[in-house]
């Protein structure tokens, strides 16, 4: 396909303060030692569709946090880290260990990490107070860049306030906390809900996921998926997967086993059927130069062409070796003289 306008379509559909974000769709969860190091490994083999998060919290022993701090900066700072897409999850702003794990995670790999999760956010002051600390530690670091920060919701405070943290302009993602925010309604929300099948039928938890989700979209940031437990599943998963991208606009999603991560990748990949209609349209859409057109008997225009251009992207970030991949002549024509 040859491009008939010397206009990117991504400067002609989105302003620069609406450009979608652009986080891959897995976010794969590593605590243990060994499974960090082979989490890596993966993520060296497939490319970079999907994000290492090395796990400090529930990673590491009670009192072994520091500990585990340091095992972390030593892998984001390896050969390991091959694609530049490595972060931490911290424990909580509260925890005595935080400024510790901070000090030493920002200091010794502030420089190659990609973000900083921060779990059990109980409203907008503990992102605020979070976000200065990181930040301070990474001044006395000589660290000049804003280190992206994501955040687990998943208390009744976070959820309040939710609209408020996705706007933070440190934020760059939200992620649902299933287990935590069951347990927070005190026996109340029955153990069925954290099932792969019962958390997209317990009201609550519904509730919970479509407020992140739409407030994260309000504010141009990324709204993240809990986990499925039932590794050992792989239909559970591909349809809880399938439900999150297609029924409650969520764009991303946790893994917690390397056997999720194709699933996930999968389930939020545009189909076949999607990325051809939509490369027939943004094409068409380019030789008007992006003036309304007729296809298949049904009208577009810009503000269906940002839809269809999101599809192509979401292809894009999601194409990996032995996975969907885009044609050659889509990814020459528009991304690969980006990559």
């Amino acid at each position: 396909m040859t491009a008939s306008s010397p206009v990117h379509p991504r400067e002609v559909l989105f302003g620069a303060h609406e450009r979608p974000a652009s986080l891959p769709v897995c976010d794969h969860y590593a605590g243990v030692p060994e499974r960090m190091r082979k989490s890596l490994e993966l993520q060296a083999e497939l490319g970079p569709v999907f994000d290492v998060t090395l796990d400090g919290e529930d990673g590491a022993p009670v009192g072994g946090e520091i500990e585990q701090a340091h095992r972390i900066a030593e892998l984001v700072t390896s050969p390991l880290n091959a694609h530049g897409r490595v972060g931490a999850r911290v424990v909580p702003v509260s925890h005595p260990a935080f400024l510790g794990m901070v000090e030493v995670i920002v200091r010794r790999a502030g420089a190659r990490l990609a973000y900083l999760m921060i779990p059990k956010v109980d409203g907008l002051a503990d992102l605020q107070a979070a976000a200065q600390a990181i930040d301070h530690v990474a001044r006395g670091a000589g660290i000049e860049r804003p280190i992206p920060l994501h955040a687990l919701v998943e208390t009744h405070g976070a959820l309040r306030d939710v609209h408020a943290l996705a706007a933070h302009p440190r934020i760059e993602s939200l992620s649902f906390g299933l287990m935590d925010f069951v347990s927070a309604h005190r026996g109340a929300i029955p153990q069925s809900a954290m099932s792969a099948r019962g958390q997209f039928e317990h009201p609550l938890v519904v509730r919970a996921k479509l407020e992140i989700s739409a407030a994260c979209h309000a504010a141009g940031k990324t709204p993240s998926h809990c986990v499925v437990t039932e590794f050992k599943h792989p239909a559970k998963l591909q349809e809880a997967a399938t439900r999150a991208a297609r029924e409650l606009g969520y764009t991303r999603m946790w893994s917690i086993h390397p056997a999720q991560v194709r699933p996930i990748i999968d389930a939020f990949t545009p189909s076949a059927a999607e990325v051809d209609q939509a490369i027939e349209i943004i094409a068409k859409a380019q030789a008007a130069h992006w003036a309304p057109i007729s296809h298949m008997d049904t009208l577009h225009d810009r503000a269906s062409y940002r839809y269809f251009w999101q599809v192509l992207e979401r292809a894009w970030r999601t194409s990996y070796a032995g996975g969907p991949q885009l044609p050659a002549e889509v990814r020459r024509a528009y991304f690969e003289p980006d990559a």
